[in-house]
């Protein structure tokens, strides 16, 4: 006697129920599950992501086609803002080489001085506690305070380091009230905050194997051929890192520029007057200032919208030139 629970037959038999899911059906299903399990937990950083980022963005490219002050409805202008930043403001031009200048020199010598103190401090026998604490620190000074202070260390008449310049018989640059020394004695402030470099420099570092600083030395390689052999091989990521951030930093140079040419114009407790940025002379003038004074002073901010996407736009080519390079280098090692 047989009794028959439906169509499904025992095994061996080959059939197969018609109301069970098939494998791919299952699998179909699990990749949903999975899929869905992903974008909740990406679901917090999907939404910053496109309200502080892609929404701003979008905002940006359409009121740069727009004739907007910020109170009435935008109007479509089609290309007059980028003809007019292009063509018409001659400060845009001296802006943007006064950016490039930054980036070129500043970057440069911040990720050396900071690359060279890491390495003195990793060396220091005793009190490098003391050394790491004295380089770090400034780093903490909040940027109008530190910009403050420098612009009175560097006063062309009264501060202390053109007295002791002068003392020694040497020339007494004006700094920030010479258009020649502005951008040279920003360097020199942002040498002075070097604090976060140094400490990445030396975890980095202190990380690189010992036994290739002897393998090296037992070699006959001297303390140069170590550097380039071992040393900038195993931090060179780091020295990308410190690039990479170093030229977004800068293109987005705003307050201690601004700061340094109000200090050293003589307005900078007077209230309610209108200050042109970039003194001396468009010396200090840069792209993010330029969108500052077009959008908030002039409530021109189409204009402004042009010059943030140019801005996002340079940012964006030299960090993947430097990555396509970075790339290039470590394939051709391999």
């Amino acid at each position: 006697m047989s009794l028959a629970f439906g169509t499904r037959k025992g095994p061996g038999t080959g059939a197969t129920d018609p109301a069970a899911p098939s494998t791919q059906h299952l699998l179909r299903r699990k990749r949903r599950r999975e899929a869905a399990r992903t974008l909740a937990f990406l679901s917090p950083w999907l939404i910053g992501f496109g309200v502080f980022f892609v929404y701003p963005l979008v905002s940006t490219a359409y009121f740069s086609f727009t004739q907007y002050n910020g109170f009435g409805s935008p109007t479509f202008n089609g290309l007059k803002n980028w003809n007019y930043v292009l063509d018409e403001l001659p400060t845009f031009w001296q802006g943007l080489r006064n950016t490039v200048w930054l980036v070129l020199v500043m970057v440069t010598l911040r990720v050396a001085f900071g690359l060279g103190i890491g390495l003195l401090i990793t060396r220091v026998k005793t009190g490098a506690g003391f050394f790491r604490t004295v380089f770090y620190l400034p780093y903490l000074a909040p940027p109008v305070a530190a910009t403050v202070a420098f612009a009175f260390l560097l006063n062309p008449g009264t501060g202390p380091l053109n007295h002791l310049l002068g003392e020694l018989g040497l020339p007494q640059p004006g700094w920030f009230a010479d258009p020649n020394w502005s951008k040279p004695a920003l360097t020199l402030l942002a040498m002075w905050g070097i604090g976060d470099l140094m400490v990445i420099f030396m975890a980095s570092l202190l990380d690189v194997p010992k036994e290739q600083y002897e393998a090296a030395e037992l070699d006959g390689a001297g303390p140069f051929q170590r550097f380039r052999y071992v040393t900038l091989p195993n931090v060179s990521p780091i020295i990308m890192f410190a690039v990479v951030t170093g030229v977004i930093q800068t293109m987005q140079y705003y307050t201690q520029a601004i700061v340094a040419g109000k200090v050293a114009s003589g307005i900078a407790g007077n209230s309610g007057q209108q200050f042109e940025p970039g003194f001396p002379q468009g010396s200090t003038w840069t792209l993010p200032q330029m969108v500052y004074n077009l959008g908030f002073q002039r409530f021109n901010y189409g204009a402004a919208c042009v010059v943030a996407l140019v801005l996002f736009a340079i940012s964006m080519a030299v960090t993947s030139i430097l990555l396509r390079r970075r790339s290039g280098f470590m394939s051709s090692d391999d």
